[in-house]
């Protein structure tokens, strides 16, 4: 899986768009960062930035763009609507795929240390990131805003994370912080009345909301939700009024429980929840559990394709009543993702490609399409069983097969991609200019770079091989046994990816300086090439029996 991270620095200048341009330039110069948004505000003097891209490249980015800021803004100088404390207020990392919380959280630390160390910024740790308990709300480190550092920081309690206690007039101070991918969403409702929507958000959202005892007395009742902030408010565009939802954690509160919670408690005061609204990107994983919820509530196998868990997800909950849902721009893995160009071919013109004097695609993009052919047919099997008759007592396994089948496609799928464009970088190092030392040197370097990574694409094709007999093996047990045969040549499509993968592995050893990576990448190979041939002969015997005993 491909490793992205969001970052949502918030910079303390929205009117002169000339110094905002001059930061987002900063980030747009780091290769693997890819700006999505500027959202500038005048009256708040203040512009939220998003960007995502890989650790490293938002690592760097994210500098730079602190830095740049640090050097055009004078915080002495400041006026705006909204609390701050310095020229970057405040620098979220956000883990939106590949990545743990743990991981954003030593972006952090480290972007914090350097931030301190280099620019002389004092900085402070929030949220997931937070050294101390009373230190994870922003609003608590914020509190006094830029006005109330210079005594702040004489205060042992509030000594910075990084960087000395000492008042940078001209920066101020800088909180830095790893936090879950914050969902913007509203729900529709089927009224104009404000009063009613918010009743309703008053009821799902974790703050809950204040009742009045018989004796008189008033108690905070929460909420049904965990992680949800709501309101209530009317749209005299739209002519309806809807329930506008933080959702700060989806993997606390799921994006399909928040609107069926929602739509219980409108139904209770005699509403309906019409349909629903995004507002800004959402993580495929948010929408992808969304379409298998639905779809195992109407008793439907949930291992289906990507497009259709989101084509479900987008029907069941409305998410194109208010405006046309488009996935490729909506969803933040998609948005940023690169163009397809072998696996958006048609299978012939593939095959012409492949039967060309080009030497890319190659044996490597073939081991990756057998990989997906292999999780293809486990999938289907597990789809041609789930809820049938004699085979309902495995729903749970065949589900989370599928489920996992459908993963290790898509996986594979962008193997095949991948494992031409190492080639070609490998191709684009030979060619590099070599007439200065410096020049040789970059060269070599650049060559040794392309060809280690010419050879970890096929070893992970060859790792996830084991994965891929695993759910063969799943659907071979308990899967319908009309379709054994299918799940038999998944298990020895699986064991021909991985010889194939192998073979591209071993191939581009020999093109390596680097010693131990050549040891560590040889016996690893080995031993996962022999665990694959081992299974997979294992399960090829299982169905073969089953099939000769019922001739």
């Amino acid at each position: 899986m491909n490793k992205i991270v969001e970052c949502v620095p918030n910079f303390s200048e929205g009117r002169d768009m000339g110094i905002i341009k001059q930061i987002t330039d900063e980030i747009e110069k780091v290769e693997g960062a890819i700006l999505l948004d500027v959202d500038p505000g005048a009256d708040t003097n203040r512009t939220v930035v998003t960007f995502v891209g890989t650790p490293e490249a938002v690592k760097e980015a994210a500098f730079r763009a602190i830095k740049k800021a640090a050097e055009l803004i004078d915080m002495s100088k400041h006026k705006g609507a909204h609390p701050r404390m310095g020229a970057t207020d405040v620098c979220p990392f956000v883990p939106v795929s590949g990545v743990t919380m743990e991981d954003c959280v030593q972006i952090a630390k480290e972007v914090g240390e350097r931030v301190a160390r280099e620019l002389g910024i004092p900085v402070y740790l929030y949220e997931e990131a937070a050294t101390r308990s009373e230190r994870r709300s922003l609003a608590d480190i914020r509190a006094g805003e830029y006005e109330g550092l210079p005594e702040k920081l004489k205060d042992p309690e509030w000594k910075p994370d990084f960087g000395e206690p000492v008042f940078n007039p001209k920066s101020g101070a800088t909180v830095i912080g790893a936090r879950e991918f914050l969902i913007a969403y509203n729900l529709n409702v089927n009224t104009r009345d404000r009063k009613l929507a918010h009743r309703v958000a008053l009821r799902i959202r974790e703050k809950g909301r204040i009742v009045k005892k018989k004796d008189g007395t008033k108690e905070r009742v929460p909420g049904r939700l965990k992680a949800v902030r709501a309101i209530g408010w009317y749209i005299p565009e739209y002519g309806y009024a809807q329930i506008s939802v933080n959702l700060t954690n989806y993997k606390i509160t799921p994006l399909w429980k928040l609107f069926e919670v929602a739509s219980e408690e409108a139904e209770g005061l005699g509403l309906r929840i019409t349909g629903s609204e995004l507002v800004g990107l959402i993580p495929k994983e948010a929408m992808l559990e969304s379409g298998r919820h639905f779809l195992e509530k109407m008793g439907k196998c949930p291992a289906v394709p990507e497009k259709e868990l989101i084509h479900i997800a987008v029907l069941s909950m409305g998410m194109d009543q208010t405006h046309p849902f488009k996935p490729e721009e909506k969803i933040i893995e998609y948005r940023i993702a690169k163009e397809k160009n072998l696996t958006a071919m048609r299978i012939d013109d593939f095959a012409d490609e492949l039967s060309s004097e080009s030497p890319a695609p190659g044996g490597g993009s073939v081991a990756a399409l057998i990989g997906t052919l292999s999780a293809s047919l486990s999938s289907m099997v597990a789809n041609l069983t789930y809820n049938k008759k004699g085979y309902k007592e495995f729903n749970d396994e065949i589900a989370a097969a599928g489920i996992e089948a459908q993963k290790l496609k898509d996986r594979f799928l962008s193997l095949i991609e991948e494992d031409t464009e190492a080639f070609n970088s490998v191709m684009d190092a030979m060619k590099m200019p070599s007439g200065t030392d410096e020049e040789a040197e970059a060269k070599e370097k650049a060559i040794e770079e392309a060809t280690k990574k010419a050879t970890s694409v096929p070893l992970e094709t060859l790792k996830l091989t084991e994965k891929l007999l695993e759910v063969a093996n799943v659907v071979v047990e308990k899967g319908n046994k009309n379709s054994i045969s299918d799940a038999g040549v998944a298990a020895i499509s699986a064991k021909a990816a991985a010889e194939s993968a192998y073979m591209n592995v071993i191939i581009n050893v020999p093109g390596i300086k680097d010693e131990e990576f050549k040891e560590n990448v040889l016996k690893e190979a080995k031993e996962v090439l022999e665990n694959v041939r081992k299974k997979s002969d294992e399960i090829r015997d299982k169905v073969m029996k089953y099939l000769e005993e019922n001739l």
